[in-house]
């Protein structure tokens, strides 16, 4: 007896990897960018790690609470326009026959394959059909807000945990600069990781994240700097 064959592919991980991503190097980039500030404004190692510590904290539940929303409304979105496709199956399921083989003739099929098709298609399962190729809905891109809140929020605290991590064990003299490198180095492994699972190209993940987060962290140290010699 023949194995199965399943195929993997990378569309199959956008749910979680985009919210995975996304909270990661959020945790990176806005507590590197927190600490470094508040340490060029000649703060204490104590006060830099309880500022990281509380924007830990937050950035977690920003992110879950954002996510949450964000994917509901895109989930309410879905089940609206499911509610209304039903209602059209209902009223005229002939029209809707006919607007889904011309949907089939419109990718290549001739008239009267593309009839068949739709046909067994509507008779296994109308809604799911018109779902799928009408509105572009299926099971792969289906929102699902727990599981991009969870996800947001546990790989933000993740991120946001390593430049704390480095504050605790670096000189405090060399802390501002270590954390930042340390920080970009980060940025540039969690970037190459999530181009390699979602099957983009390496060096040009790594290097925008590294980019944007240098960015962020050379704002925040000025900004720091400025405020310090004010106050």
């Amino acid at each position: 007896m023949r194995a199965r064959h399943v195929e993997q592919h990378y569309a199959e991980r956008i749910g979680w990897l985009r919210a995975a991503v996304l909270g990661a190097n959020d945790g990176i980039v806005s507590t590197a960018s927190l600490v470094i500030g508040v340490a060029a404004a000649e703060a204490a190692r104590g006060d830099v790690l309880i500022a990281g510590i509380a924007g830990l904290v937050a950035g977690a539940m920003s992110m879950a609470a954002g996510e949450y929303v964000s994917v509901s409304s895109q989930a309410d979105t879905e089940k609206a326009d499911l509610e209304r496709e039903r209602g059209e199956l209902a009223g005229d399921v002939e029209s809707e026959r006919k607007e889904l083989a011309g949907i089939y003739v419109n990718r290549g099929l001739d008239s009267e394959l593309a009839q068949q098709v739709a046909d067994q298609l509507m008779a296994h399962d109308a809604l799911a059909a018109h779902a799928r190729d009408e509105l572009g809905l299926s099971e792969v891109h289906t929102a699902r807000p727990i599981q991009a809140a969870m996800a947001s929020a546990a790989t933000f605290a993740v991120g946001a945990a390593l430049p704390l991590l480095m504050i605790l064990i670096s000189p405090e003299s060399v802390m501002m600069p270590f954390v930042a490198g340390s920080s970009l180095v980060f940025l540039a492994l969690m970037g190459a990781l999530a181009a390699r699972v979602g099957g983009a190209g390496i060096v040009t993940g790594a290097a925008r994240v590294t980019l944007w987060g240098a960015l962020a962290m050379a704002a925040t140290a000025a900004i720091g700097a400025l405020f310090g010699q004010v106050v």
